[in-house]
């Protein structure tokens, strides 16, 4: 099964990194962004550009920078946007994709290996690195900030105020308001 090209590829080749850090700059151009709001379901990127260091050491290559972003989001609640700057620093390591012994087999990592993205070839690819710290660092439940309102508006109660009504001490709160009126 072949993937898709990604939508902000930056592919550097291993060989032309060493021990002595490399830095890069890249910045997503408009189509790259729009390609790359449509991919993470938001509204709009105005500006995708992250700083990277790259360090290789045998054939890992270690990632250490700096992401910036402004995105708008949709509010969970009422679908408004919801503009969001990020500025976030990222370390990554890029290892060898394992070789698997026979057939498919399941890859464990332990806690310290979570910020590794393994790669096949000979280059890694920096863009695609942005792009995913960009997709982490993203608010999962934006909020607008009248997003209260307009849902009082509209009806919709909040938790809060479900949880007191669904209460037995609201029923005889009732009783007690309508026999003191």
């Amino acid at each position: 099964m072949t993937l898709p090209a990604p939508e902000f590829s930056r592919p550097v080749r291993i060989d032309t990194l060493s021990e002595v850090p490399r830095s890069l700059a890249v910045e997503a151009d408009a189509a790259e962004r729009a390609a790359l709001a449509k991919r993470f379901d938001l509204q709009a990127i105005a500006s995708l550009e992250a700083e990277v260091a790259l360090v290789r050491t045998g054939e890992t290559v270690s990632a250490t920078g700096r992401l910036c972003a402004v995105v708008t989001q949709s509010c969970v609640a009422t679908g408004a946007p919801v503009e969001a700057v990020l500025d976030e620093p990222f370390r990554i390591l890029f290892s060898p994709l394992p070789e698997a012994d026979g057939g498919e087999e399941e890859i464990e990592l332990s806690e310290g290996e979570c910020d590794v993205v393994f790669y096949e070839g000979a280059s890694v690819d920096v863009g695609e690195a942005a792009a995913e710290t960009l997709a982490l660092s993203l608010d999962p439940w934006p909020r607008a900030p009248d997003a209260e309102a307009v849902l009082k508006e509209a009806g919709v109660v909040s938790e809060d105020e479900a949880q007191q009504a669904a209460s037995p001490f609201a029923g005889l709160a009732g009783l007690r308001d309508s026999l003191k009126g």
